[in-house]
């Protein structure tokens, strides 16, 4: 009897709780403006709660950017996807890119320049490439905000004409992010800020993002498809392995910019979809590859990146691969814990940053 029920348990298990995690996929993938909206009134209450704090240490300075970065991506693609909420919503994507651009916001970056600061240096050759991240968040609020500030505006074009001169004048697409290290997936940000500017302002910027996708072939691996974590700006060489969590983002990023090669990223990163009982989670390494975790990764268990995983829900939207989606969503579910808030819905791990990726990747326009 004892092993009966075992097997009777094992069997539930193995059919509801995968069915219990991925109960509002459907839903995600469908874009239900009520699923949509409960996760996106969690930032905006985050928005207009949160301090302007940040901190110079390298690590918890990006994170900060990169929350209000993704907070202004994400309520900006439901204001494309809703254009009814575009009135009240808009105002809130430019007040999260503002944020993400303020000056002690990248502290950290001018930090780790040696007190070079990226925005009093724009007609030098340094890359800076981690301010595309508020540039692309301020390009989806100029789309969107008549209001948007005039000041701010010009310090965007400033910096997007930087961005374009350094890429140009780079024979392998790189630039870096910080000294003496250039990630593909920054440069893809990149692209896609450029990109989104020229939405925005109707610049033509078609040859700086033509001499961009021709260099990410020299920037991904032949025979996986990743692209190279880290790299050298100025000679191409790999300073790290093929991940999937920079693939997977960078996917996310070149979608703002050529949906081709964001597509072909996203197809890339699901190929290394690993699916146990209805769960799917991306491996970080290529088979025969062996690596630890870092800051862009995530823990690594067993192969799978926690990164990768969240990340690759824009890969499967991106790609049209619904099963995948689901599969993938699942874990989300699993591992992130979502809650409710009265009408609102979080996500209880990952905090503020945690519910502002999901809302970005989960919104993604398929």
């Amino acid at each position: 009897m004892r092993a009966v029920a075992f097997v009777v348990a094992l069997g539930v298990t193995r059919l509801v709780v995968p069915l219990w995690c991925g109960r509002d996929a459907a839903a995600w993938y469908g874009d239900d403006p009520a699923t949509q909206r409960a996760l996106a009134d969690e930032l905006v209450a985050f928005e207009r709660d949160t301090s302007d704090a940040a901190s110079e240490d390298r690590f918890v300075g990006e994170w900060a950017l990169v929350t209000h970065q993704m907070v202004a991506l994400g309520l900006g693609q439901l204001c494309l996807a809703h254009p009814a909420w575009r009135a009240e919503l808009a105002p809130l994507v430019t007040r999260a890119a503002i944020r993400s651009f303020r000056r002690e916001m990248r502290a950290f970056g001018t930090n780790a320049w040696h007190g070079e600061e990226a925005m009093s240096t724009l007609d030098g050759d340094h890359g800076h490439a981690y301010l595309a991240y508020p540039a692309l968040a301020l390009g989806m609020a100029r789309l969107l905000d008549p209001a948007f500030p005039a000041d701010i505006a010009a310090q965007h074009d400033a910096l997007i004409a930087a961005f374009e001169r350094r890429l140009l004048a780079s024979p392998t697409g790189l630039i870096e992010t910080y000294p003496g290290e250039a990630y593909p997936t920054d440069v893809a940000a990149v692209a896609g800020a450029i990109a989104m500017h020229g939405r925005a302002t109707h610049a033509d910027h078609a040859r700086v993002l033509a001499h961009w996708a021709a260099s990410v072939p020299g920037q991904t691996d032949p025979a996986t498809g990743f692209v190279i974590q880290r790299m050298d700006a100025t000679t191409g060489h790999a300073h790290d392995a093929p991940r999937a969590s920079g693939t997977a983002l960078a996917a996310y990023f070149a979608s703002f910019a050529d949906r081709a090669i964001a597509t072909r990223l996203a197809k890339a990163a699901l190929a290394h979809t690993a699916t146990h009982f209805g769960f799917g989670a991306i491996r970080e390494y290529p088979e025969g590859v062996e690596g630890h975790g870092d800051v862009d990764s995530g823990p690594v268990v067993l192969g799978v990146s926690v990164s990768a995983t969240g990340f690759a829900l824009a890969c499967a939207r991106i790609a049209g691969d619904e099963d995948a989606f689901i599969a993938i969503e699942r874990t989300t579910d699993l591992f992130g814990l979502p809650i409710r808030v009265g009408d609102r819905r979080a996500f209880a791990i990952g905090g503020p940053i945690g519910n502002a990726l999901l809302l970005a990747l989960l919104t993604v326009p398929r």
